[in-house]
């Protein structure tokens, strides 16, 4: 399996409007978010957004809170409908990448099962420098391989270069919030992301 894993410094950053974005750019891909929790539809959010293939299976929720409050979740059993050495996925986090989804596992415990290349989805805003530099330490605890940092808000150069800098990464693109969010609008924000993101 080939493509790239979204995950968020935390919930509500924008991993999903990002992950709709990376399959406008890769429309061969296809999404899939293996855990989710609360009543609106990541999935089918994405899918208005960038038209692409999608899978919508795996643990669902309706209570939004992390994941590991409801049932026993056994990572291993979670798998897509495509799974030829072909197959490429856009696969969306549940929160960020340590919220935990069982007893003993987090969701980067997931990440490393699947083997992709890791995407982080990070705010602008006051406090994204600890949030991202952590997350990126976490990753990297687990020697995953990191594509790079988005950050999504109002443009803020001194957060990117301290990301940048003492994250040792690349902030690939700067995405703002879209109001109101349309296809048309992603779709013209996507065209300028890097092409060469899934390997």
């Amino acid at each position: 399996m080939r493509g790239l894993f979204v995950t968020g410094t935390d919930t509500n950053v924008g991993k999903t409007v990002l992950s709709a974005a990376l399959m406008i750019r890769n429309p061969s891909a296809c999404y899939w978010k293996p855990i989710q929790t609360g009543t609106e539809s990541d999935t089918a959010e994405v899918q208005r957004l960038s038209g692409g293939e999608v899978f919508d299976q795996g643990i669902r929720h309706p209570d939004p809170v992390s994941p590991h409050l409801h049932n026993r979740i056994d990572l291993g059993s979670l798998h897509p409908s495509r799974d030829s050495d072909g197959a490429v996925y856009i696969v969306e986090g549940a929160g960020g990448a340590l919220v935990p989804v069982s007893e003993s596992q987090t969701m980067v415990d997931f990440m490393v099962l699947l083997g992709l290349p890791v995407i982080v989805a990070a705010r602008t805003t006051l406090g994204t420098i600890n949030h991202t530099l952590l997350t990126l330490e976490a990753l990297r605890a687990r020697s995953l391989d990191i594509a790079g940092v988005v950050m999504i808000g109002d443009a803020n150069a001194d957060n990117r270069a301290a990301i940048e800098k003492y994250g040792r990464v690349k902030v690939v693109a700067e995405m703002p919030r879209f109001n109101p969010l349309t296809p048309e609008c992603l779709r013209q924000w996507a065209s300028a992301l890097p092409g060469d993101l899934i390997r």
